[in-house]
């Protein structure tokens, strides 16, 4: 598994965002993601897992400075992302780290060629190319993520690889995709990874595809960080019982994450004004009186794998579901 240095290609500190909903007279506030700190490395894949709702998605645009945090911080290269001001530090920024979106068809514009999207973002994030270079450019892109013949085809991971990004944002690349060309697009990003040193954020609610192609997992519950780790040591020893409750629902490592009647016990998560504790405690056959009142920090359990939870231990790891 791909180590992390002392100072990853991006980190995050008590990264927090909330939302104001209801009316004047009726303010609350949705907790989408709350506390959050995580890291990335250089040359390496991070998968961010969850339920819908949990705040992967917010994280994401946080990251890519579409939202602003409530609070907290988050460094690229040791940057604070706060401190950028003028608009060729943005422009700057969002080439190194390009956003992929859910759905594939919204990358291009049926007002325009399909090369139109692609061109125009190396035009606006490298405009040291001159025209014929920006076309080798994107040909060298397309090549790179497999999409032949280059002239007809220029989507996504192409637009985002186009700009030699250091670190490409992936938000549930290929859940809009057919069965059968999903690999292809994870073998694309292990590809990135391996050969051109490209890290990538995958957020996905598929736990199989996450194994196949991610170093670490980090999966999250209800706007906070349950459980994170090498990959493979999550899956085989998860010590929240959050991730062991998506492990029962998943018994076929090859199928995709589902949650069905027998395993969602409980309530949904309360992210609206929620009050302080776990806020998984509604679900959790393992949850003790400190659960209800003090919220859960993560706390390293092992080398590399933390949980954030009050009975998880280092020893052999609470069965809570399954």
């Amino acid at each position: 598994m791909t180590e992390i240095a002392a100072e990853p290609l991006l980190r995050t500190e008590r990264l927090t965002r909330h939302f104001k909903i209801g009316s004047a007279l009726s303010r609350r506030t949705l907790h989408a993601v709350d506390d959050v700190s995580l890291a990335i490395g250089a040359r390496e894949i991070v998968a961010l897992a969850g339920e819908s709702g949990s705040g992967k998605s917010t994280i994401a645009r946080l990251l890519a400075k579409l939202y602003k945090p409530t609070s907290g911080e988050i460094y690229f290269g040791g940057r604070p992302l706060s401190s950028i001001r003028s608009r060729k530090d943005l422009l700057q920024y969002r080439g190194d780290v390009p956003m992929v979106f859910q759905d594939p068809f919204s990358v291009t514009n049926p007002v325009y060629r399909a090369s139109h999207g692609i061109l125009r973002a190396l035009a606006l994030h490298r405009p040291e190319l001159s025209r014929q270079q920006r076309h080798e450019e994107a040909e060298r892109a397309l090549e790179a993520v497999g999409l032949s013949p280059a002239g007809e085809i220029m989507l996504g991971f192409a637009q985002a690889l186009s700009l030699r990004p250091k670190l490409i944002l992936a938000d549930e690349p290929v859940s809009m995709l057919d069965v059968s060309i999903r690999i292809g697009l994870l073998n694309v990003m292990a590809g990135l990874r391996d050969k051109l040193g490209v890290s990538v954020l995958y957020i996905t609610h598929d736990i199989a595809s996450a194994r196949y192609v991610a170093d670490r997992l980090i999966v999250m519950y209800a706007g906070h960080i349950a459980e994170a780790g090498p990959v493979e040591e999550v899956l085989a020893r998860p010590r929240h019982p959050y991730t062991q409750l998506l492990l029962s629902a998943v018994p076929d490592p090859r199928a995709e994450l589902h949650v069905s009647e027998e395993t969602d016990m409980g309530e949904p998560p309360r992210v609206i004004d929620p009050t302080p504790g776990c806020r998984f405690r509604w679900r959790c056959p393992l949850a003790i009186d400190e659960c209800s009142q003090v919220t859960p920090e993560l706390r390293l359990l092992m080398p590399g794998h933390q949980a954030a939870c009050h009975v998880a231990t280092a020893d052999e790891p609470l069965r809570a579901f399954g």
